[in-house]
């Protein structure tokens, strides 16, 4: 399978690059910055030069030939102001999905957020908007005849990888290593496990593989 993971110098997008490599999969990792493609490389993957926020859907698509699925990894990253929080976590998605169609890729996963789907309460208004901008990602994605399949994690820690996880419709608060996010993210997408279903997920204590059988 040819996977192509969108914002691929993301750290959970070069964790899921050496998982899905590992399993023998072809990975490209779309990035913005040319000078991140070493990294990509290192992690087992085909760098692609793209810009989401200055290219269009057909150009994306173009560039998305050949590949069987796709992964929204990308995000405008804390510091980045409001304005990208919409330009990047929704537009970029929604650029995504579209170029997708437009290739006759069906598979795509989007990485979203808990907190996602309803309004946010408290924080400042760069963290209302990027749960703004994720739930409308979500909405336009849940919208689309595409095999999609949205995972909310919770709080994203560096920590070393757990191989336990708590996967469902509806997980309470919690938090769980990059590490734990990028193995499911692997799971889901070599058995295809999870289409049509918006998923959150924490550490827990159940194997990933158990997990996503469950599904």
């Amino acid at each position: 399978m040819r996977i192509a993971i969108i914002g691929g110098h993301g750290q959970i997008a070069l964790q899921l690059t050496g998982l899905l490599s590992e399993r023998g999969q072809q990975v490209v990792g779309v990035i913005r910055n040319p000078d991140h493609a070493a990294e990509v490389e290192a992690a087992g993957g085909e760098p692609v030069v793209l810009d989401l926020e200055q290219r269009g859907a057909a150009e994306l698509a173009a560039a998305l030939q050949g590949v069987d699925a796709v992964v929204f990894a990308a995000g405008a990253g804390p510091g980045s102001g409001t304005e990208r929080k919409y330009t990047v976590d929704r537009d970029g998605s929604v650029r995504l999905a579209e170029a997708a169609e437009q290739a006759g890729i069906r598979r795509f996963l989007q990485i979203s957020t808990m907190g996602a789907g309803k309004p946010a309460t408290g924080g400042d208004e760069s963290w209302i908007a990027y749960i703004d901008a994720k739930t409308q990602a979500e909405n336009d994605l849940r919208a689309r005849d595409l095999d999609w399949t949205i995972l909310r994690p919770g709080r994203l820690l560096d920590d070393a990888p757990t191989g336990a996880v708590r996967l469902a419709d509806t997980v309470p608060a919690g938090s769980i290593p990059r590490a734990d996010v990028a193995a499911v993210l692997s799971e889901l997408l070599v058995t295809g496990a999870g289409a049509g279903r918006v998923l959150e997920l924490i550490s827990g204590d159940s194997t990933v593989e158990d997990s996503v059988k469950a599904l």
